[in-house]
């Protein structure tokens, strides 16, 4: 054991030449980053946003600029996905979400290697203010 406390690898003098991929170490994934990466993909949709202010989710308000809650359920390989957003009305929302789960599969998949089989997405409210940041009240 060196000062440290480190203890060297086991030495694989056979293997080292055949890349065995047994032989390299296992890659660990936290659930939060999985939930993070499908939240920031939700985000990315223009019609698709999260709920921002308040505390213990009293004062909150809808936000398209925040990002969406998510939360995974992950087994090996494999993830279940819940997503909630709030949404831009009018907007077709079967076709909306549709397109937001393929968009969030596909990207979680493609950065992690996780096989995503299941996303449930909730949308908690829906609004009409772009949040185009001007501040002013629009008059009817």
């Amino acid at each position: 054991m060196n000062p440290q406390g480190a203890h060297p690898l086991p030495s694989t003098a056979g293997d080292a030449g055949k890349g065995d991929i047994d032989s390299r170490g296992q890659t660990v994934l936290a659930d939060k980053v999985i939930e993070k990466i499908a939240s920031q993909v939700a985000s990315d949709e223009s019609v698709a946003g999260g709920s921002s202010g308040g505390f213990l989710g009293i004062g909150t308000h809808a936000d398209l600029s925040a990002r969406p809650k998510a939360s995974v359920e992950l087994s090996g390989n494999i993830a279940t996905l819940s997503v909630e957003v709030g949404m831009l009305y009018p907007v077709p929302l079967r076709q909306a979400t549709e397109a937001l789960r393929e968009r969030i599969r596909a990207k979680v998949t493609e950065l992690t290697g996780v096989e995503v089989r299941q996303i449930d997405i909730r949308v908690s409210w829906l609004t009409t203010d772009r949040g185009d940041g001007s501040g002013r009240r629009r008059l009817l």
